[in-house]
């Protein structure tokens, strides 16, 4: 573990240099085509409960051509036409529904209904907002859930050789406050930047535990006694104006100038360890999206309680103006109302009604959708278009654009087509591949 905390530094260090070599350029082919195949390496859902009939169909169905294709490549696709024959069917069912004026439910037999915990309501979308984080393991998690087990892996490296950089670590990762963080920084620093710039000062290798600064800036801060303490620091007893009192102590044999200034380069530039948002990528026939429609409170930036009364207060405060707004005035109340969200649903829609479903975080840039589908294609060369719920093509020039920009939060869903007018020929009839297609299930 000591060699990821190295490597984590490294890579810091190797990013600020980056930033300075001035204006960057694309990426090489090697790096691209690598990044791809981890994209490619799509982590399954992480709460499911059991698949109903008809998502075992699917399922099958979509394991079925795995195996012909393993068999006989020239053998009838059989698999992908029964998906293509129970979203047909679903579709069908839906508008002999909406015709007769009854439910979904009432027109679909009991025992295709999906069954749910019975803690958990039926309509969410998705469970929870889920994480990764590289520098530790592969596991997906919630944030608090990350925010302890990063704790407890922080701790437990604090034994080994890089004591001095995990605890760099633990002050910007365990603590809150950005201030407070700040303020410890350049206090400790400036210990160190004593000891380096005086080496023979006497003076510059005490610090008095009592003192008010280190009391109110260092000492509270998780992270900070174990830095100085790797930085050669020790406790010990000394005289002060006649009393007896906690010094911390620099010992030369301890540590080495060179390893104090480097404490002081890598506390400066160390970030918190991050955590990478989980796509919690799911596939959905149309059924299954048209019920599961509601996000969970983690979507929300204010509580539910909050949300609904601030509108309703909204509500009444409009209903009794009657003043007209002019088109800046709503465009700035709907900015204020995506604000309220901190993770956008995104559903892209295939012709064939089958429905991929991912999580973002409301600034990450529309690239990061395109790159989300084009991962999950058949083919990642034959080009493609997305259209918003308002009928606008998504080009090459909204890449740089947040999904709050293009107004796709908190949910939406994008409408896939193959571009004919680049191909000159109509696309492939199959959309997502084998294995993203196994994932169709009921949550």
């Amino acid at each position: 573990m000591a060699e990821k905390i190295k490597a984590f530094f490294q890579k810091k260090k190797s990013d600020t240099k980056f930033k300075m070599a001035g204006k960057g350029y694309k990426l090489t082919e090697s790096s691209a085509s690598s990044s791809k195949s981890n994209a490619s390496d799509v982590p399954r859902p992480v709460k499911r409960a059991e698949p109903t009939t008809e998502a075992k169909v699917a399922g099958q169905a979509a394991l079925a051509r795995l195996e012909s294709k393993r068999t006989d490549p020239k053998k009838f696709n059989t698999s992908y036409a029964a998906i293509q024959a129970q979203v047909k069917r679903e579709l069908e069912a839906e508008r002999k529904a909406a015709a007769e004026g009854t439910s979904k439910e009432e027109a679909t037999p009991k025992e295709r209904k999906i069954p749910q915990e019975v803690e958990a309501n039926p309509l969410l979308a998705v469970r929870g907002v889920y994480f990764r984080c590289p520098i530790i393991s592969d596991e997906v998690l919630t944030r608090d859930e990350w925010k302890i087990k990063i704790r407890q892996f922080l701790y437990e490296q604090l034994n080994h050789e890089e004591a001095g950089l995990t605890a760099c670590l633990i002050i910007h990762s365990c603590n809150t406050g950005k201030e407070k963080i700040e303020q410890c920084v350049e206090t400790i620093c400036k210990y160190l930047e004593n000891i380096v710039n005086n080496p023979e000062e006497e003076k510059y290798r005490k610090v008095r535990m009592s003192n008010r600064v280190f009391q109110d800036k260092v000492q509270p801060v998780e992270g900070a006694l174990q830095l100085l303490e790797a930085a050669g620091f020790e406790q010990v007893k000394l005289m002060h104006q006649d009393e007896e009192e906690d010094f911390l102590v620099w010992r030369p044999n301890k540590s080495s100038i060179d390893h104090v200034q480097m404490l002081v380069d890598a506390l400066r530039t160390a970030d918190p360890v991050k955590i990478e948002l989980d796509r919690n990528l799911q596939v959905l026939l149309p059924s299954q999206a048209a019920k599961r429609n509601e996000l969970p409170p983690v979507f929300f930036t204010m509580t539910l309680e909050e949300i609904k009364k601030e509108q309703q207060l909204r509500s009444e405060a409009i209903a009794q103006s009657q003043i007209l707004r002019t088109k800046a005035m709503r465009e700035k109340e709907e900015l204020r109302e995506m604000k309220k969200y901190r993770y956008a649903l995104i559903r892209v829609r295939y012709p064939d009604g089958i429905m991929l479903q991912g999580t973002f975080a409301v600034y990450e840039r529309i690239e990061s959708v395109i790159e989300f589908v084009k991962e999950n294609l058949v083919s990642d060369e034959i080009p493609f278009i997305l259209t918003t719920p308002f009928g606008y093509r998504l080009s090459d020039e909204d890449h740089d654009k947040s999904l709050i920009d293009l107004k796709l939060v908190p949910a939406s869903i994008l409408n896939f087509n193959w571009d004919t007018e680049i191909l000159n020929a109509k696309g492939p009839t199959e959309y997502l591949k084998d294995d993203i297609l196994c994932l169709i299930q009921s949550a």
